[in-house]
Parts: structure tokens; sequence; C-alpha cells
């Protein structure tokens, strides 16, 4: 006969009763209930798990040893039954993030801090990709929720406003547009550019800016991570096209230079979520906190 739950609940209740009949008050189940489960697991066990003394059933080492793990797996299992139903009043959980590369690694960091200090027993988890990775794990519910810079082409998936940005043209500190910072359609037409690879949601508006500009252009260099962008471009291998939140400390260093252009490239980051998805509590919580609405 294998193991049941009953049998351990009703196991783990003898135990800390101490008494058959306090665990079938307790457990609503009759004095011969009890009796039958706990002979049922006696018959289980290699060794005696309870010494009588009396009318009370006590422990023995190995009966001791065996409450304990009793004890954890119900524990387990009323936690599971607890997310299952929805409706426990604490959070716990662990929540899968997913951020595009300029939001996952420059702002993503401080949103999961605020989240981890308000909501200490909520486990966090961050993956950063480009955007088209990153919708891609959301919709293939790898993810719980992400946060993107670019357009977001899958049906299933929902995307809501979540914070303006704006994208940047730099050059290097010894780069001849230095003096002016200025550039002209001429100019980016035949600058070398360093960019991130395609999918990428800044390399995406990127070229639908110079493409509304009516602007030719050349990558000369794809690389996929912006850290790497930026030292290239420091070094003077190229010019690039940025988000402001990625190269701020850049900028005020004078490590980088921002060049002023005809280009529109202002964007909207956005939340992204499954269109059917039914948020759980900790979800809930943690767009709270995303969305700025969280308690004080």
């Amino acid at each position: 006969m294998p193991l049941s739950l009953r049998q351990l609940e009703i196991f783990e209740k003898v135990a800390t009763t101490g008494s058959v009949t306090k665990a079938g008050e307790a457990l609503l189940l009759t004095q011969s209930a009890v009796s039958m489960a706990l002979a049922q697991l006696e018959q289980l066990c290699t060794v005696p798990v309870f010494e009588r003394s009396g009318r009370r059933l006590v422990l023995n080492d190995a009966g001791r040893l065996l409450l304990q793990e009793a004890q954890e797996i119900l524990s387990a299992v009323r936690r599971v039954e607890q997310r299952l139903q929805g409706n426990s009043d604490r959070l716990v959980g662990e929540l899968t993030v997913g951020g595009s590369t300029t939001i996952g690694n420059y702002l993503l960091p401080e949103l999961l801090g605020r989240v981890a200090r308000q909501y200490p027993q909520i486990k966090l988890q961050l993956r950063v990709g480009n955007t088209q990775q990153v919708a891609e794990w959301l919709a293939a519910g790898a993810l719980d929720c992400a946060f993107i810079e670019g357009p977001c082409h899958a049906r299933d998936l929902v995307a809501i406003p979540w914070r303006d940005d704006e994208l940047v043209v730099v050059v290097g500190p010894e780069h001849p547009w230095h003096a002016t910072a200025v550039a002209d359609a001429v100019m980016l037409g035949r600058a070398p550019w360093i960019m991130r690879e395609s999918g990428s949601g800044t390399r995406e508006v990127f070229q639908d800016a110079m493409d509304r500009a009516g602007i030719g252009y050349n990558i000369a260099l794809e690389l996929g991570h912006t850290e790497a962008i930026k030292n290239a471009v420091a070094a003077g291998l190229g010019i690039s096209c940025l988000s402001r939140v990625a190269v701020h400390r850049e900028l005020q260093q004078g490590w980088l230079v921002e060049i002023a252009t005809p280009l529109i490239l202002q964007r909207t980051l956005s939340l992204l979520k499954r269109r059917r998805s039914i948020g759980t509590a900790s979800l809930k919580a943690f767009l709270r906190v995303a969305e700025g609405r969280w308690e004080a």
C-alpha cells in the first residue's frame, strides 16, 4: 500500500498531540479512522516510530525524524494549494522578469531592488536579451512579464507604455565631429555605424528614424552588447546610436560626445504581458511597483 498525504497528516497530528483521540477531534475523524490510518503507516515503517506511555503516544528517535520530514512535505503541499487557489494573503513565489538589453542592464536592476526591499519574500530572477528574444521567451511562458525598448510584433502579447526614452548619436572624443558636435544627413549617410544586432529594439528604432529621414546607412560593425559598442565608439572605430540612459555616465565624463542630428529618436519603453495571463498576487505586487503605484 503506497503512503498517502492523509496518512502523513494523521501521523503529524497524533505526534504533536500525543493522542489518537485529540488527533481525531482536530481532523474531524473518528478514533477508529485515526487508528486505522496510523496502523497502516506503521506497517510501512521498518522500525517502530511510537512508544506507548500510558494513554499517550511518544515519538522515538526514528519517529522524530519522520515527523520532521512529514511536516516539510505537508508544508510544501499547503504552499502549492495556496498558489493553485490564488487566494493566499502572503506574497510568496518566484518571478522571472525579462528585459531587453538597455532596460535589463540600466533600468531593471534598480526596479528589482525596490521590489526586493518592499517584498523580500518574493524571489526575483532577471533574464536579459534583445527585444525579439525577450518577446519570444514571454510568449513561450519562460517569463512572467517583460520590459522592451522596441515595438512588439507578437499577437499573444500586449505592450503597455512604461516610460519615455531617447536615443542619441555618439562619437568618441577624438572623432572629427567632436569640434562642432553636429552632423547633417549627408554626414550620417557616409558614417561607419556600430550597432546592435537585428532583433534589437535600439537597432529597429535607429533604422526607422533613418528611413523616415530618407538617409541610407552603412552598418560597419554589429556587436551584441551595449558596453562593447560604447568601448568601440570611444576607441574611434565608428559612431553609434544608443539610449541616453545607457550613455549617461560616458557623456558626463567626456568619454563619448553627443552629436546633434536631424533624426527623431524618441521612443516609448513598454511593459509586456501575455494577453490572456492571469496574474498571481506576487506578479500584481511587482507590477504595482513597476508602474509607480507602491506604498510609501
